[in-house]
């Protein structure tokens, strides 16, 4: 087992700054080669304090400007344009990053694209659900209308 340091956030593990023991292949294959955990050292408990206070500075202050968030996104649909072909059959997939532009587009607040869940790929036109991890507590399911382009 191999102790590592999160510096992002990863879904079932846990967040930035906390620290964590993985089965080796999980760190070496994956955590490591692509940046989101840093292996444990005695010395490191500096970088943790530093990882956590980035992440309170970046994280929606309160739990109130959250929810109040999470109200406003949910209440109007965001609207995805994407290239399809006969039969609403889109050429790629929507992204989270497309999302991500498109509440940004509509007045929303800037999301973080790796925050936005989506359940299925979307191949197709019509419309979704996804959802958006705003704090630790509070997350918000938006509509989503893809449409061709």
């Amino acid at each position: 087992m191999a102790k590592l340091i999160l510096t992002h956030e990863v879904t079932g593990l846990g967040e930035p700054g906390d620290v964590v023991e993985v089965k080796d292949g999980y760190a070496r294959n994956f955590l490591i080669p692509r940046s989101l955990a840093t292996p444990w050292t005695k010395g490191a408990e500096s970088d943790i304090n530093a990882i956590r206070k980035a992440r309170k500075t970046r994280e929606i202050a309160s739990l109130d400007d959250a929810k109040a968030l999470a109200s406003s996104l949910s209440a109007k649909p965001v609207v995805v344009t994407a290239n399809a072909g006969p039969g609403g059959r889109l050429f790629g997939a929507v992204t989270t990053a497309d999302i991500a532009g498109a509440v940004a587009a509509a007045g929303g607040p800037s999301v973080d694209k790796r925050k936005i869940e989506i359940g299925q790929s979307i191949k197709t036109t019509g419309d979704y659900t996804v959802s958006i991890r705003l704090h630790p507590e509070v997350s918000a399911k938006i509509g989503v209308q893809v449409v061709a382009g």
